[in-house]
């Protein structure tokens, strides 16, 4: 199975999120309502095969995280996917560039899943 890290400040949308991903089967779905929670786990050596990140956190927002994630050599081969209510194309374009993917809430649970297929199918 594969580990999906689910960062989301909400606890209704990472619930969502867990319950719409664990329908397949395919995934261990473990959800961190920060990005500092994300890094704790990560420093205690529990990685994960992808991460789901929200960018609008209180705290540390996902760009940071993710540039957290990028200046670890141990961290920044895990592939990151925003998954954000933020639809600017300014911020649609940064993260579709800097992440492997970049997903607009509402989403598509079918579409998450094939996406997400697809990027742990690339890493093979």
């Amino acid at each position: 199975m594969k580990k999906i890290l689910v960062v989301d400040d909400e606890p209704d949308v990472a619930f969502a999120i867990k319950r719409n991903l664990k329908k397949f089967d395919d995934y261990e779905v473990t959800c961190v309502n920060s990005g500092k929670r994300c890094l704790n786990l990560l420093e205690n050596n529990w990685i994960p095969d992808l991460i789901l990140l929200d960018i609008m956190m209180p705290d540390m927002n996902g760009w940071e995280v993710h540039k957290r994630l990028q200046e670890n050599p141990k961290w920044r081969d895990i592939p990151i996917v925003f998954l954000t209510a933020i639809t600017d194309k300014s911020s649609h374009i940064t993260g579709s560039v800097i992440a492997e993917d970049y997903i607009e809430k509402p989403y598509d649970p079918m579409d998450l899943k094939r996406r997400i297929d697809n990027i742990l199918n690339k890493k093979k």
